[in-house]
């Protein structure tokens, strides 16, 4: 413990530079003394490390000082090798950088933690896509990057859906969610806001400088947004009846984690497939995910969502049995069951 707390101490002094015994007390969460007993300690073990006393002193490194990575443990040397996705880094051009990285970092490791390193390299890789979903294109990813490392507002072209529009923001960072880019940035009026990265058309950096304002924190805000969304997001209620052996097909369709928290309703079926009350979010797609679960599942409340499945059921039946007829019956097959389960 008191060797990682020494470690500790000298990469931060090694990274920000002067800090007064309070704030490396406060960082490290021992006394004040306790810090001066370590830096007297350190000095006795030759590191060149001193205290300036003043209002503008405290506790720094000679220039130039740089402590090797030995006071990594092998968890800690593990979790950095596991925690590089190559896939995003490349998306934001540091694809060559964060591999560089990692070889400076290795080649500095001792020789176990070099070792252990290595074969977690070998034997997990980190995939975050899910099946048959590849990565949305982000052409304007390294520009919106280079403006949130810089501090630059962007002049951009932003794609609604119905139409685009022009914009100019302040980036205040990136999120990479379900393999899915945002950009969270100050609009003009000072909100915050969230922009999906795959509908920015363009992006110019700009030579005005982004004020960051006081106290955001990208992590919480993303957190506190996401939760904000997922409970203002309209939703419905259905009712539907399902064999248990479908519900992965019910998952498919609607998510698994509207499935893990529906409630199951003690209602007899003659067939023994189970009942489930669901709440689903975005209602005017409902009726079609729905259908997507198959034949194997019978919406059978509310009477509005019902009465929709059944109507794109019965269109995509005539679609294509018009088809089938138009072909001169070819190929039809009336015993073929629609999005068999």
């Amino acid at each position: 413990m008191r060797a990682s707390r020494l470690v500790n101490l000298l990469l931060l002094l090694q990274t920000r530079g002067g800090l007064t015994a309070s704030e490396l007390a406060r960082e490290l969460e021992v006394s004040i003394r306790t810090i001066h007993r370590d830096v007297e300690e350190l000095s006795a073990a030759g590191v060149p490390i001193y205290a300036e006393r003043g209002p503008f002193g405290g506790i720094r490194l000679v220039d130039g000082y740089r402590t090797r990575l030995t006071g990594m443990t092998p968890e800690e040397a593990e979790a950095l090798f596991l925690a590089g996705l190559p896939g995003p880094a490349a998306q934001l051009g540091l694809g060559t950088v964060v591999a560089a990285a990692q070889l400076k970092v290795m080649a500095a490791l001792p020789g176990e933690l070099r070792s252990r390193a290595s074969r977690l390299v070998e034997r997990f890789h980190l995939d975050a896509a899910g099946w048959f979903q590849h990565d949305e294109t982000v052409p304007h990813l390294p520009t919106l990057a280079q403006a949130v490392w810089d501090g630059r507002a962007v002049a951009m072209t932003y794609e609604r859906g119905d139409r685009a529009v022009e914009r100019v923001v302040g980036p205040l960072g990136l999120v990479l969610k379900g393999g899915v880019w945002y950009i969270v940035a100050l609009t003009d009026g000072g909100q915050i806001r969230t922009y999906r990265g795959s509908r920015v058309s363009t992006a110019r950096v700009l030579d005005d400088a982004v004020e960051r304002p006081a106290g955001f924190d990208l992590a919480n805000y993303w957190t506190e947004s996401s939760s904000a969304y997922e409970r203002e997001s309209p939703t419905t209620q259905v009712v539907v009846r399902i064999p248990e052996d479908r519900m992965w097909r019910l998952a498919d369709a609607v998510g698994e984690s509207a499935v893990r928290e529906a409630e199951r309703l003690d209602v007899p079926d003659p067939d023994g497939w189970v009942h489930l009350r669901l709440r689903l979010t975005w209602p005017d797609e409902v009726p079609g995910r729905l259908l997507a679960a198959g034949s194997g599942l019978e919406v059978l409340e509310p009477p509005e969502v019902r009465a929709r499945v059944i109507e794109i059921a019965g269109r995509v039946v005539a679609r294509y049995r018009d088809a089938t007829e138009g072909a001169g019956g070819t190929g039809r097959r009336d015993d073929v069951e629609l999005n068999p389960a």
